[in-house]
C-alpha cells in the first residue's frame, strides 16, 4: 500500500511538472482567474470578473459535517445559513401569528401545533432550487464550475479532486480563496463531537430536534434558539459569559430579555464538562455553574454548538502570500 502511495505521488509530481512546463512553452494560464469556493464572495466575484471577458472558473466542494451533511452550490448563506434559518423564523412567526388571531376574530382551534418535517422538507427543496439556480447563473456567464476540492501545486497551479476521487489540473493567472468559515466543535468537552451537532445539521434535520440544548451565546446561536422556541419546542441555550459579544451589550441585553420573555430559558455563566448518551437516545449533558460553584445535569434531545467558527482554508496557508487574494 505504501509502495503504491509513493507511486502516486511521484506521478502527481511529474503531472504538476508537465503542467508548469507546457504553461511556460504556451506562456499562458488555462484562467484568468480561478476562484476556490461558491459561497456569496466567491460566486459574486467569479461573475463579476467574468463580465468582464475574463475566463473564470469556480471551484467549490463541501466536505461533510461530522455528521455526514452535506448540501450543494452556494455556502453557507444558501444553505445553512441566512436562507433556511429565515424561512425558519418566518414559520416560528406564523405560529405567533396564529395564536393571536383569536383576538382578531379567526376561529382558529387551538392549541396549534407546529410538524417539523413538513417545514424542514419545504425549506429544503427551496435551498436545492437555488443551488440549481447558482449553477445556471454560471452557465450563462460561462463560468466553468467544478465540484472538487482543490489544493496548490504551485502558485497558479490547482489540483482538483472529485467525490469519485478522479483528479483534474487547473491553471490560472489568479486564484481566489473565498472558502469562508464552519462551526467549531469544542474538542475538550467529552461526547461533544459524538453527540452533538452545529448548525451545519440543523436545517437538514429530518425530525424534529426536541428539546434542545445551544451551547454559546453567538448571533447564530440565538437566532437558532429564537425560532427553535417559537416553532413549539423546549429551547435552552448556555452562555459562558456575555451574549453577542462585540456587539453593544445594551441592545444584547435587551435581546437576551425579549427571548426569555418568549420562552427561551438562558443558563448563564455556565460552561459543559461532557455529554453522555442515555437510553432512549438522550443526551445528558453536566455543566457547571461559576456563579454558585455547582456541578448540574440535564436531559436533552439535541445539543447544538454554536461557538466561535473557524475559516476554512487550512489546505491552502502555505500559499497564501504568492497567489492569491483572500476573502
Amino acid at each position: 500500500m505504501a509502495t503504491l502511495w509513493r507511486r502516486r505521488e511521484r506521478f502527481l509530481g511529474v503531472l504538476g511538472r508537465l503542467c508548469r512546463t507546457v504553461r511556460a512553452l504556451s506562456g499562458k494560464n488555462e484562467y484568468d482567474l480561478l476562484v476556490i469556493g461558491g459561497g456569496s464572495g466567491g460566486l459574486a466575484c467569479a461573475k463579476e470578473a467574468a463580465q468582464f471577458g475574463r475566463k473564470v472558473a469556480v471551484l467549490d466542494y463541501v466536505e461533510p459535517s461530522p455528521k455526514g451533511t452535506k448540501w450543494g452550490l452556494g455556502g453557507t448563506c444558501v444553505n445553512v445559513g441566512c436562507i433556511p434559518k429565515k424561512l425558519m423564523h418566518q414559520a416560528a412567526l406564523l405560529g405567533s401569528a396564529l395564536k393571536d388571531a383569536q383576538h382578531y376574530g379567526w376561529n382558529i382551534a387551538q392549541p396549534v401545533h407546529h410538524t417539523w418535517s413538513v417545514m424542514a422538507q419545504a425549506v429544503q427543496n427551496h435551498v436545492k432550487s437555488l443551488n440549481w439556480g447558482h449553477r445556471v447563473q454560471l452557465q450563462d456567464k460561462k463560468v466553468k464550475y467544478f465540484n472538487m476540492k482543490g489544493s496548490f501545486s504551485d502558485p497558479h497551479t490547482i489540483r482538483g479532486l472529485t467525490k469519485a476521487g478522479k483528479e483534474t489540473i487547473v491553471t490560472a493567472e489568479n486564484i481566489v480563496i473565498a472558502t469562508g468559515g464552519r462551526p467549531k466543535y469544542p474538542m475538550h468537552i467529552a461526547g461533544a463531537l459524538e453527540y452533538g451537532i452545529t448548525s451545519d445539521d440543523l436545517f437538514w434535520l429530518k425530525e424534529s430536534p426536541g428539546k434542545t440544548l445551544v451551547v454559546g451565546a453567538s448571533y447564530v446561536s440565538l437566532e437558532c434558539a429564537g425560532f427553535l422556541t417559537g416553532i413549539g419546542l423546549d429551547t435552552t441555550v448556555m452562555m459562558r459569559s456575555i451574549p453577542l459579544r462585540g456587539f453593544d451589550q445594551q441592545m444584547a441585553s435587551l435581546v437576551t430579555e425579549h427571548m426569555e420573555c418568549y420562552g427561551t430559558k438562558f443558563l448563564k455563566r455556565c460552561f459543559p464538562t461532557k455529554v453522555e448518551k442515555l437510553e432512549g437516545n438522550r443526551l445528558q449533558v453536566t455543566w457547571k455553574n461559576t456563579d454558585l460553584g455547582t456541578e448540574e445535569t440535564d436531559c436533552f434531545d439535541t445539543v447544538m454548538w454554536a461557538v466561535e467558527p473557524v475559516k476554512d482554508t487550512s489546505a491552502y496557508q502555505e500559499q497564501k502570500r504568492s497567489c492569491y487574494v483572500e476573502m
